[in-house]
């Protein structure tokens, strides 16, 4: 890793970000942190959109204070992590991230794990497998390494060379070359109000690229999930991904399953639910990341069905894309349900062919696709359940209102099946939507109020027929006893 580049630093004059724009709570925290003797800066996605006219989703902090020291300097301070100490101070509307500068040497390899336990300055304590968010409750059980002689690496790499621990401190420069992305380890200096550059950032941001500091095989090696975080990027923000970069994604995209089923499942909603959907399905696609997070669904997105191509994957995120910049919420459940949809009304095809009712065809086709993405992306139980529920809502929604339409509307998924039903419906445009009476009857009901029969799509107006009362059977008088 190179960590000879030149330093550059744009006054304030030369730059567009000013400290009005900052979170007032971020701005309380560098202060008290300089006025504590601390180096503290803005980095990280904050500044990036800060300089393209962005607004900023949150505002984390560097600085060379230890987490240890962050948490007496805080009372509102919690620390986390394992892999990587970090403070987050919890303030009434936002949490802001403070991490302290990271070192670029490797601990594990070039020292003794005893020297870097005994320098607190620079490493700080192992967590146990079990780690919790508050440091006291740990002191004991700290302590009671520390009698035993017991000490765990700072540093910790698996054989691949992916990173299990870092926990070495460092200086700001040193931080900045451990980052991941170039435009993503600026600085912003309170003191100054500067802008730091240690890797060429602002350049890149200028050139509007997304490029791994340091050798990209070697970056995607420590950590895979950076692959995505590149694609994410360069979707988010209109950018191209830089040409050894994306040589480097093409050529380890298989290694993408060595980080964990969970995390990947909150990447790829962070991929799929920033508004650019659509663009980051077809950059992982192109990149080769999408096959190995799931590859029953990629085989399936290779064959045409009846001669056509699987056009409705690319279309679902197209309308997820549309209602996020409509600041309409999208959620998971429904972000799967638009994306496998088709797919899973495939699997359910199959299984009633079968000899299946409709919820058992439900059921086995959701339990089917659950089993084939749990060993890549672990989808959480309860989403996949909301899932099978927007689908089986659909065949409901046909009787308006049915029996018990009012259980229908109150239903826990009705509002994203209802979602749903309107995406089916713009796909293919119906004579009288359906979509728009379930709304309305549910309005009705949540006020009171009666649904004329005439209001249900493709009836008209009846007068109700009497039914027909029928006439009782008079019981034959039972024999007198003689």
């Amino acid at each position: 890793m190179n960590t000879n580049m030149e330093k550059v630093i744009i006054p304030r004059a030369e730059h567009s970000v000013s400290r009005s724009e900052l979170s007032p709570n971020a701005v309380k925290i560098l202060y008290k942190l300089k006025e504590q003797g601390f180096t503290a800066y803005l980095v990280g996605g904050g500044v990036r959109d800060l300089l393209l006219g962005r607004e900023p989703k949150d505002f984390d902090v560097v600085t060379d204070a230890t987490p240890a020291q962050l948490k007496k300097m805080f009372r509102n301070c919690r620390l986390i992590g394992r892999r990587f100490r970090l403070a987050h101070l919890h303030f009434h509307d936002e949490i802001i991230e403070v991490a302290t500068f990271r070192s670029t040497v490797d601990a594990s390899a070039e020292a003794p794990a005893e020297e870097t336990a005994e320098a607190p300055s620079l490493a700080a304590p192992e967590l146990p497998q079990e780690a919790v968010t508050e440091a006291e409750p740990l002191e004991g059980e700290r302590e009671g390494r520390r009698r035993r002689g017991h000490h765990g690496p700072s540093m910790l790499k698996s054989e691949d060379g992916m990173v299990l621990r870092d926990n070495v401190f460092g200086t700001p420069e040193e931080d900045a070359v451990r980052r991941d992305f170039t435009v993503n380890a600026l600085f912003y200096n309170i003191a100054d109000f500067s802008i730091i550059d240690h890797v060429g950032g602002m350049e890149d941001l200028k050139q509007g690229l997304i490029r791994t500091i340091g050798d990209p095989l070697v970056r995607f090696t420590e950590d895979p999930v950076r692959m995505i975080r590149a694609i994410r990027f360069a979707s988010m923000l209109g950018f191209n991904i830089e040409e050894r970069t994306e040589a480097a994604i093409e050529e380890l995209c298989g290694t993408i399953n060595k980080a964990t089923p969970p995390r990947l499942y909150e990447e790829v909603l962070k991929l799929l639910l920033l508004g650019a959907g659509e663009r980051t399905y077809q950059m992982m696609r192109h990149s080769g990341l999408f096959a190995p997070l799931f590859p029953h669904f990629d085989a399936w997105l290779e064959r045409e069905s009846e001669g056509y191509p699987h056009a409705r994957v690319g279309k679902g995120l197209e309308w997820v894309d549309e209602l996020i910049g409509q600041d309409e919420p999208v959620s998971p459940p429904l972000l799967i349900a638009l994306v496998f949809g088709e797919y899973l009304e495939e699997k359910i095809a199959e299984f009633r062919d079968g000899g299946l009712p409709q919820q058992q065809a439900a059921d086995a086709a959701v339990a089917a696709f659950a089993a084939e993405l749990n060993p890549t992306v672990a989808v959480p139980n309860r989403v996949l359940v909301a899932v099978r529920d927007i689908l089986s809502l659909q065949l409901r929604f046909q009787k308006t209102p049915g029996r018990n339409g009012r259980g229908v509307i109150g239903r826990p998924s009705f509002l994203d099946a209802l979602q749903y039903l309107r995406y089916m419906e713009k796909l293919t445009p119906p004579k009288k939507s359906l979509a728009d009476w379930w709304e309305r009857y549910a309005v009705q009901q949540a006020a009171g109020q009666p649904t004329a029969a005439a209001e249900v799509p493709g009836e008209a107006e009846k007068v109700p027929a009497k039914k027909k009362r029928r006439r009782r059977r008079r019981r034959k008088p039972a024999p007198m006893p003689s």
